[in-house]
């Protein structure tokens, strides 16, 4: 047998509130709550799940979930200083082909705005362009004036 108790906060308390005191809107709370459990279990791997299962809320799944993966507000803002670092000092390296370049480059940029970085096409498409080697460039009989090179 499953017995439901809702968890109400009253003075920064919680409290176990039986289904038989539940009101409506108590009834409707529980329901969704029920309902997103279910759609986050449901998408979880077995590891994942194992994170979780203990959880009363979806709320406490979500906040779990996301310090799992996402970190922190401390963690976050370490790691958006080493991708700022790594994307100020990006340089193409010796022996490096341009998609190389250009799939680092992309996961720099990418990874920054996720954590709220914001670039405009100008800045991004002069970045690339000054971050590799140029006599690639002339080697290649690369022209500079093809906008397809380009993504931005």
């Amino acid at each position: 047998m499953v017995l439901l108790f809702l968890k109400l906060k009253k003075d920064d308390v919680l409290i176990d509130k039986p289904p038989s005191e539940w009101t409506e809107a108590d009834s409707k709370k529980a329901k969704f709550d029920w309902i997103v459990k279910n759609i986050i279990t449901s998408a979880l791997s077995c590891d994942e799940f194992s994170r979780v299962s203990q959880c009363t809320s979806a709320k406490e799944m979500w906040d779990i979930l996301e310090v799992t993966h996402e970190g922190t507000n401390d963690v976050k803002r370490a790691r958006k200083h080493a991708l700022i670092q790594e994307y100020e000092l990006f340089r193409m390296q010796k022996g490096e082909t341009i998609s190389d370049v250009h799939k680092r480059f992309s996961h720099i940029v990418n990874h920054l705005m996720s954590l709220g970085k914001n670039f405009d096409k100008e800045e991004l498409n002069i970045k690339i362009f000054v971050g590799k080697d140029h006599c690639y460039f002339w080697v290649k009989g690369f022209n500079i004036h093809d906008s397809s090179f380009f993504v931005w």
